[in-house]
């Protein structure tokens, strides 16, 4: 069994949005008991991570590393001025893939799943496909 979810998102400013409960209602909703879930961003300035959900300054911290990593560059060459947006995105990656166990995304204690908008304000779509064993 597979089932399919589309979301949209409005992305204001650079963040990380925590869409662990969407994707957990999408995996109740499928009625995969074991499985896998995959989120997927197909946005060349974006991307889907997990990452620590106890305390928001991980998510300050992430996004300060990240910019300190892929700073703006005069000698880029993109047109759109958002290369530095681009190298994140590529360093976060496209895709997460979360198991299924019980009816429940397998997630560590202090893990959630994570929209990351890097070339804001932007209107986002990301999908989940949830696949049963």
């Amino acid at each position: 069994m597979t089932t399919f979810f589309k979301h949209s998102l409005e992305a204001p400013r650079t963040d990380l949005t925590n869409i662990t409960r969407q994707v957990a209602q999408d995996v109740a909703e499928s009625g995969v008991i074991s499985g896998i879930a995959v989120v997927y961003c197909p946005h060349t300035t974006a991307g889907i991570t997990i990452n620590e959900n106890a305390d928001p300054d991980v998510v300050h911290d992430l996004l300060l590393g990240l910019d300190a990593a892929f700073p703006d560059r005069r000698q880029f060459r993109h047109g759109e001025g958002n290369s530095s947006a681009h190298l994140k995105s590529s360093c976060i990656g496209a895709s997460e893939t979360v198991l299924i166990e019980n009816g429940s995304l397998v997630l560590g204690t202090w893990q959630s799943i994570y929209f990351c908008e890097f070339d804001p304000p932007r209107h986002r779509t990301y999908y989940v496909k949830v696949v049963s064993n």
